[in-house]
């Protein structure tokens, strides 16, 4: 299959080099430094099972991305407009494009910046992958899970293509046919563990140990769960059970992404976490205390970040 890669950081480039290992016809929108290591040396994936390197298309040229039969869009939510007018080419192009951003409303805002909804196929992911080096990405764990689907709830022919593409190269994928309520149930787990982990500053294992860290995990993820009823997701009954439970499966040093990211005194994805539930309980008068102290303790010093990194 032909598959195009928007945004070759971690997860993009994992994904991309896999893909082009089995074999399947790959090309990168990239630029910069990364551009430059694509066509020099092309992927290094490295994997608890390995290392190897894959050799991949890419281009910084828009017209250069002719018609493929899926693009996986893999960047940050805060550079989604920024690449706005690639994807929609690449739409226009007849290929479908695979949102594997973190949130539910990537969809929309796609929608929003001009690329058509029927272009769109649902799309999540769990995966530990770090960006070693422009072009080296580094798999750490053994997840690296996608699931794809149609937000009316149909399987269709290229849903199933696309799920079938990737688990040929080794990735545990599938179809769904509730692809709104797995992107929800990932956005429980992410937004409250962000929330928590943020406002602490801390890794998972200190914060789960401490009692009223745990009091402030289980009240991240309670409102998080509330939010997603009020707004009609059919989310199971013992939800909050769920995620808490795989918060305590985590390792004592895991960090999420976005306390990574805020460490780092980069650019975060606050807007699309804690940000989008305080959004969605407004509308809803939901009461969501938590999400609404970390929206307001970081909203300012990120909007600056992100107002530094885009116009860069």
């Amino acid at each position: 299959m032909k598959v195009v890669v928007l945004g070759a950081g971690a997860v993009g480039a994992y994904y991309g080099g896999q893909l082009a290992r089995a074999g399947h016809e790959v090309t990168c929108f990239a630029r910069g430094a990364t551009l430059a290591a694509l066509r020099e040396r092309g992927l290094e994936i490295r994997t608890p099972e390995g290392t190897f390197q894959a050799r991949v298309t890419a281009t910084d040229r828009v017209e250069a991305l002719g018609s493929a039969d899926f693009a996986l869009l893999a960047v940050k939510s805060y550079s989604l407009e920024g690449i706005a007018p690639v994807v929609r080419h690449c739409a226009q192009q007849g290929t479908a494009i695979v949102p594997l951003l973190n949130g539910v409303e990537t969809a929309e805002r796609l929608a929003q910046l001009g690329v058509p909804p029927a272009a769109v196929v649902g799309g999540l992911t769990t995966i530990g992958a770090v960006r070693i080096a422009p072009g080296v990405v580094e798999r750490r764990g053994p997840l690296q899970i996608v699931i794809v689907g149609e937000f009316d709830g149909r399987i269709t022919e290229r849903a199933g293509r696309i799920a079938a593409a990737l688990r040929d190269a080794g990735v545990d994928a599938r179809a769904s046919d509730h692809i709104r309520v797995e992107l929800w149930q990932k956005f429980v787990f992410i937004a409250a563990l962000a929330a928590a982990c943020g406002l602490a500053r801390s890794a998972v294992g200190p914060l789960r140990a401490h009692r009223l860290g745990r009091r402030l995990l289980e009240r991240a993820v309670a409102e998080v769960v509330a939010v997603a009823r009020a707004r009609g997701i059919a989310l199971p009954d013992n939800e909050a059970a769920r995620v808490l439970a795989l918060i305590d499966g985590l390792p004592g040093a895991m960090k999420p992404s976005f306390l990574v990211d805020l460490e780092a005194g980069g650019p975060t994805e606050l807007d699309i976490l804690s940000g989008a539930v305080a959004r969605f309980a407004e509308e809803a008068r939901v009461a969501t205390p938590i999400h609404d102290t970390a929206t307001v303790a970081l909203d300012v010093s990120n909007r600056n970040l992100i107002e530094t990194f885009t116009n860069r």
